[in-house]
């Protein structure tokens, strides 16, 4: 496990706007493309086919030690991680940035000597990009690597992560392999539907302590996501679609933002359990209650790179507890979010996530996915550091015995559940999200908006076959 103390630990929450430190990397990204032959065709291919940033995609480059005082001034700083010999690793604690390694001749002409993009399967992207080249590090290693053939000075690499940050090649021992397996079988057949969902809660938790023995947290913790965005796309046609795209140059889904988790109140505290026993830690937590019928705890896992976004209901009343701790009694209705656990379960069981976002050309990708056939919904966030938004969402069939189940406690009417048994009810989205000034937040109020436009008694299809549409909302713009 890397010991490095995560960003969260460090600092407040109110994320800057590092724009001078993008701005800088930025400038060394372009300028390696431009001496790059094999990036410079990918990043435009990537724009253009898949709807991506380059810059979106780097994991890191090598500078002369030379920039530290460069690097330093616009507020990146030495990480304690492994690393070859000779080598200082930079990254910003407070920014969503890449990181750069500081080497003697790591640069030629303010230009990176070496530039590696982060990809899901280091073997898939070979295949799609037509490479015969050697993959450094065994399967099941934390890092592997494939340096990309070209005539050029400035080598471009590909890196596969698995649990790890570092940038030292570690030996993988046929145990290690097995376990590995092992956990990400466990994860791929876990069973998800039980007649009484604690006994679900129980099992996913006994499950994860398996897998956590068998490898370690962070490995256990990148293999479950893995997994959980596969069964996100299962239910999801515009994220089939996109990580059709980006399958389509080997790239995967290595441009991940946030993974979102929708809870029932009676299970929240376990979800934090969960994602604390795999080594996340707190960050925001956003207190709606009054506002929009909601709260949500994000956590950060520091290894890997991933952040969850998780939601519950909260009334009014409570909104100066601390909801990630406390056990959350029955509420005498449903929001939002309660409602679509009704619905269709809780995330981490029946109804995988709600949402993964990742990070795209936001206003390209609306426009490429519209000439695929899916439909974006209006943005709800419009800010130069910050905009999102939902794809259309995909709609899914519900078990008549949960709707019942809700009629009998009155927390629907008859014709709410008759619709939610004709022609089901709105389940998950695809979130394009754009960031700029490595700005690593969110908007509470933004998501006020989109999560009381995506409440499933809002976007019911009527008896005449017609949407309703939600009530028009104002979009959060500078």
């Amino acid at each position: 496990m890397n010991p490095q103390p995560a960003p969260q630990e460090l600092h407040p929450f109110d994320w800057p706007l590092a724009y001078e430190a993008e701005s800088l990397l930025r400038r060394f990204v372009l300028s390696f493309l431009e001496h790059n032959r094999f990036a410079g065709r990918l990043s435009a291919a990537m724009l253009h086919r898949s709807g991506t940033d380059f810059y979106e995609w780097v994991d890191h480059f090598t500078l002369d030690t030379a920039h530290a005082t460069a690097l330093r001034a616009v507020g990146l700083v030495p990480e304690t991680v492994t690393a070859p010999a000779n080598t200082e690793v930079y990254y910003h604690p407070r920014a969503m940035m890449p990181r750069v390694l500081l080497q003697p001749g790591g640069s030629l002409s303010m230009i990176p000597a070496n530039l590696a993009i982060r990809v899901e399967s280091l073997e898939d992207f070979l295949a799609k990009q037509n490479l015969s080249t050697d993959i450094h590090g065994p399967f099941g290693s934390g890092l592997r690597q494939a340096l990309v053939p070209d005539v050029s000075d400035h080598c471009f690499l590909a890196v596969e992560r698995l649990g790890d940050r570092g940038f030292i090649f570690q030996p993988a021992t046929p145990q290690r392999v097995e376990a590995v397996k092992k956990v990400r079988e466990l994860w791929r057949t876990r069973k998800r539907d039980f007649a009484d969902d604690a006994e679900g809660v129980a099992h996913v938790l006994d499950l994860q302590k398996e897998t956590i023995y068998l490898a370690d947290p962070d490995v256990a913790c990148d293999l479950f996501f893995a997994e959980e965005r596969s069964y996100w796309e299962s239910r999801n046609r515009a994220g089939r679609l996109q990580k059709r795209r980006q399958d389509a140059l080997g790239l995967g889904w290595s441009n991940h933002d946030h993974h979102t988790f929708r809870s029932s109140r009676r299970f929240f505290a376990d979800l934090m359990t969960f994602l604390l026993q795999f080594g996340f830690k707190k960050r925001e937590r956003y207190y709606a209650g009054a506002e929009a019928g909601w709260g949500a705890q994000i956590l950060e896992h520091f290894t890997t790179g991933i952040t969850v976004f998780a939601d519950v209901d909260l009334m009014p009343q409570e909104t100066e507890i601390d909801f990630s701790i406390e056990r959350l009694p029955d509420a005498p209705r449903l929001s939002t979010v309660g409602l679509w656990c009704a619905l269709h379960g809780d995330s981490l069981l029946q109804a995988g996530m709600h949402h993964l976002e990742a990070r795209f050309d936001f206003s390209l990708l609306r426009d490429q996915l519209a000439t695929e056939g899916v439909r974006s919904m209006k943005p709800f966030s419009d800010f130069a550091f910050l905009k999102q938004a939902f794809t259309e969402g995909e709609r899914w069939q519900v078990n008549p015995e949960r709707v019942k189940a809700l009629l009998a406690k009155r927390l629907v009417t008859e014709e709410q559940a008759d619709v939610f048994i004709k022609t089901g009810a709105v389940g998950s989205h695809l979130e394009n999200l754009q960031r700029k000034g490595g700005f690593k937040g969110f908007n509470q109020k933004s998501v006020s908006v989109i999560i009381e436009a995506t409440d499933p008694r809002i976007l019911q299809i009527t008896s005449t076959g017609s949407e309703q549409k939600p009530a028009q909302t104002s979009t959060l713009k500078e």
